[in-house]
């Protein structure tokens, strides 16, 4: 089968079209004929060596897929050959087949192309697990940084869903209209004092949740953006890793500053976000509530190419790899 490999850490000129030998459907999994992998920011960070898969998981790039199952494992039911699915993956994605623990893998949401279903289960895994995490519930305000990305895109229409009031941020002025056509309620320019305009929009109440995909840069400014009991939730390090955290900021507030990876969990948990996003976001997807992002194909061939855009930050929406 066809695998991209990285020759060594580093830009995307290091993806090249490898063979492997296909793998096999062991006890409790299915092996997933590709048809799409959806590009993610991860997949960046594991390129350039700084996010390496977990014990026991594949070295080949890729976190989430769709497909058809074409094996299954011993012990599994609930699934026949030919069967259109999604999968949540800790690696792998990037080759022509893939297997998968059974309670990783749901059925795509009704009247969605399979092709553009490969890329909303990690985004979708990451929305739901999260919010969850933080509470997030009717009546409270959020603030989703990176509006436009593929997890900001859902993050907006699914808050809407639940009834939060939506503020996000973005980089230029189609991005920012793109943030208020999804449902957010105010978007803000991160080039500009966003800060001052999160206090302004909320008469200096500040927000219950963030959920932040920038980690380090954008610390300070969080904290100073939580209400009372807010809580925020750091999922992405795009600004750096270490920053200084005043910790008297989050005593006055009696705020949360929390961090999740969805990648690393274990088996069991993943099979229970799957299930809970087959059962509470997909039927929202198919209703039309929550829409597929817009979305950029590359062949599997052209992987670098989706590597460069993404890294670029001109992407908006999703990035996917067809095979």
């Amino acid at each position: 089968m066809r695998i991209v490999s990285v020759t060594e850490p580093g830009g995307p000129e290091n993806l090249f079209i490898t063979e492997a030998a296909p793998p096999f459907a062991a006890p409790g999994e299915v092996l997933v004929a590709v048809h799409a992998a959806g590009v993610n920011r991860a997949d960046l960070l594991q390129r350039q060596g700084f996010y390496p898969p977990p014990p026991g998981a594949s070295d080949i790039i890729g976190l989430e897929v769709a497909g058809a199952i074409v094996e299954l494992g011993e012990g599994v039911h609930g699934w026949a050959i030919g069967d259109e699915c999604v999968a949540l993956l800790a690696g792998g994605g990037y080759a022509e087949y893939v297997n998968v623990p059974a309670g990783q893998v749901i059925r795509p949401p009704a009247g969605i192309d399979l092709i553009s279903a490969g890329g909303l289960i990690e985004a979708a895994a990451t929305v739901l697990s999260n919010f969850d995490h933080v509470h997030l519930k009717a009546g409270e305000t959020v603030l989703i940084h990176g509006g436009t990305g593929g997890v900001g895109t859902f993050a907006i229409q699914y808050a809407k869903t639940i009834g939060a009031r939506v503020l996000t941020t973005a980089g230029s002025a189609e991005k920012l209209e793109l943030c208020r056509e999804l449902g957010a309620d105010e978007a803000f320019d991160y080039h500009d004092d966003w800060v001052a305009a999160v206090a302004e929009t909320t008469a200096g109440k500040g927000v219950d949740v963030i959920l932040d995909v920038i980690g380090a840069k954008y610390l300070e400014s969080n904290v100073a953006s939580l209400a009372l009991d807010g809580r925020l939730v750091v999922i992405g390090l795009q600004g750096g890793r270490k920053a200084t955290l005043d910790l008297n900021a989050l005593l006055v507030k009696r705020a949360t500053v929390t961090a999740t990876s969805l990648r690393g969990r274990p088996v069991a948990q993943k099979a229970a976000i799957a299930a809970a996003v087959a059962e509470r976001v997909w039927p929202l997807v198919t209703a039309g509530a929550i829409k597929p992002p817009r979305e950029t194909r590359f062949r599997l061939a052209d992987v670098a190419q989706a590597h460069a855009l993404l890294a670029s930050g001109e992407n908006i929406g999703k990035v996917i790899l067809t095979m």
